[in-house]
């Protein structure tokens, strides 16, 4: 009995950082430490070197849905929406956004803003400033109900740094 109030009680207090809803959200991100991720982490916006931009529709597909970066990179992934529904952005791996899928599911009202995430009202733009510091293959997928299931989904190909810049931080480390 105590097991399951316990966990009724962090649900509950769970609950506002795990809501996602058709509304916007205030367009600020909070300013928690930066987490590191299977795919990468939030980055500053002094840290940025290319920008990407990426529209979505009410065809629900990404525009384009697959780009590659080079591992270390820091961009600023700048997404319009040319349609009339609601529409998002979230960065994971496969089994990340597999998850938070379910999730959104079974809880459709949810809203939530974390850094890897942008969620953007018809005729508007988002971004998210991120650096990916993990090589290997990446997903965005619009997570809002049925938009996932029906293909709303890209790819981030993040390829190794390249040897000059390997050795550039190599030598960095030496001073």
């Amino acid at each position: 009995m105590c097991g399951a109030l316990l966990a009724a009680g962090l649900f509950a207090m769970s609950a506002p950082v795990l809501a996602h809803g058709e509304k916007p959200h205030s367009g600020t991100k909070s300013r928690a430490p930066a987490e590191q991720t299977a795919w990468g982490i939030a980055a500053e916006p002094a840290a940025v070197t290319r920008t990407i931009l990426i529209g979505m529709n009410d065809r629900l597909r990404f525009v384009p849905d697959r780009f590659e970066v080079r591992e270390g990179e820091t961009v600023r992934l700048r997404v319009r929406n040319s349609g009339r529904l609601m529409h998002e952005l979230v960065l994971g791996t496969r089994s990340e956004l597999d998850a938070h899928s379910a999730l959104m599911a079974r809880f459709p009202g949810m809203e939530h803003d974390e850094p890897h995430m942008a969620h953007v009202a018809p005729g508007r733009s988002g971004e998210i400033l991120w650096t990916f510091n993990r090589p290997g293959d990446f997903e965005f997928a619009c997570l809002i109900a049925g938009h996932y299931q029906a293909g709303m989904t890209g790819t981030i190909r993040v390829l190794p740094a390249s040897p000059s810049s390997t050795e550039g931080r190599k030598q960095d480390e030496r001073r």
